[in-house]
């Protein structure tokens, strides 16, 4: 790991965590992580037993030279972006962690968490 920036190295040790233990119906595109370390593409389903069971979703990452300091840019791409209050029709996720409480302590692994948490906590579409 010769030559890598410490935001690199973290994420590289973020990847390699994600692509052993992924959280519950997750998956990272690892093809695509490890061509572009700043760009990751992580595959969601719903969890069962709430809304979105059954239904498939795509995050995508973007992480600033400044990560973990700063926090990542996460937003659904693709077809299907989940109706729900905390995310905008072009993806976006009002979600507090990734602006004012975030924290370098978080890894992509614990934001995935929160946003199945947000989702799986939503009563109505």
């Amino acid at each position: 790991m010769a030559g890598l920036s410490p935001s690199e190295r973290r994420l590289q040790k973020e990847l390699m965590s994600l692509m052993k233990e992924p959280p519950p119906g997750m998956e990272v595109d690892s093809d695509k992580a490890e061509q572009n370390l700043n760009l990751w593409t992580i595959h969601m389903k719903g969890a069962e037993g709430t809304l979105y069971d059954g239904e498939e979703f795509q995050l995508q990452f973007k992480f600033g030279p400044k990560y973990p300091f700063d926090s990542p840019e996460v937003t659904f791409v693709g077809n299907n972006i989940p109706v729900h209050p905390h995310v905008y029709s072009n993806g976006h996720i009002c979600l507090s962690i990734l602006t004012d409480d975030w924290s370098p302590a978080l890894s992509v692994q614990s934001v995935c968490l929160s946003i199945v948490s947000m989702l799986s906590s939503c009563k109505e579409k």
